[in-house]
């Protein structure tokens, strides 16, 4: 879907699932994903449920200090979420904009 909004102008990754192929995550395949989707402007990641998010920010921990900078965690619907962080990436947006704007679409 988020393909089909932006073309190949933003780098994407995925990484759902842990190493058996079921539920949870990886950080492992998280520091994969960030190095697949990584470039100047950062990278944002959304994630879905809490072990997302700490493996997410151990993964974080363990990037080079420039590139900690220019990753942001974004507590946003995944697929809604995608779209418009990509969307808003495309154009040229900062990525605590990218992050603001996903999170926007949040239930409160």
């Amino acid at each position: 879907m988020v393909r089909q909004m932006v073309g190949e102008e933003v780098p994407l990754a995925s990484c759902g699932g842990d190493t058996d192929g079921g539920l949870g995550t990886s950080v492992e395949s998280i520091l994969s994903a960030i190095d697949a989707a990584w470039s100047e402007a950062g990278v944002a990641i959304l994630v879905d449920l809490g072990g997302a998010e700490t493996n997410s920010e151990m993964a974080i921990e363990m990037q080079p200090e420039d590139r900690q900078q220019r990753i942001a965690i974004c507590n946003a619907p995944i697929v809604e979420g995608a779209v418009i962080a990509a969307t808003e990436a495309s154009g040229g947006a900062s990525l605590d904009i990218v992050r603001r704007t996903a999170e926007e679409l949040s239930p409160a």
